[in-house]
């Protein structure tokens, strides 16, 4: 069983940055895929970055290059997620995810979920 729980959300004004923090629990950290997806209300939830299980590898939605940044730290068993210039349709709740193996950009391919924090930007 693999827990995880994200922080770091709030409200800001465009062009602010936030950095999302998921802490996770349970075995194999270090084996696993990690990846962050946002669901804004009435839409479905998308991709917006993964990381290897080695942290050697990143991929990103063209949305987020060069705004986002995916990082972890296997000694802490944390991912984090540095989001820059933001937007206001960078709005939505953002997700950490965890997976055995590769990266991936679908969301079913993801077992574990955290419950997810608040991402609101102002214009």
């Amino acid at each position: 069983q693999v827990l995880l729980v994200e922080s770091g959300g709030g409200l800001v004004q465009a062009g602010d940055s936030l950095r999302l923090s998921c802490a996770a629990s349970g075995r194999d950290f270090g084996s696993r895929a990690m990846a962050w997806f946002h669901q804004a209300p009435g839409k479905e939830r998308e991709f917006v970055a993964a990381i290897s299980w080695s942290g050697d590898s990143t991929t990103y939605a063209d949305s987020g290059k060069g705004r986002f940044t995916i990082s972890r730290d296997n000694a802490k068993n944390t991912v984090h997620l540095q989001m820059n210039s933001l937007k206001p349709e960078d709005t939505a709740v953002y997700y950490c995810a965890s997976r055995l193996g590769d990266m991936s950009y679908y969301p079913s391919d993801y077992l574990y979920w955290g419950q997810g924090t608040q991402v609101t930007v102002s214009s």
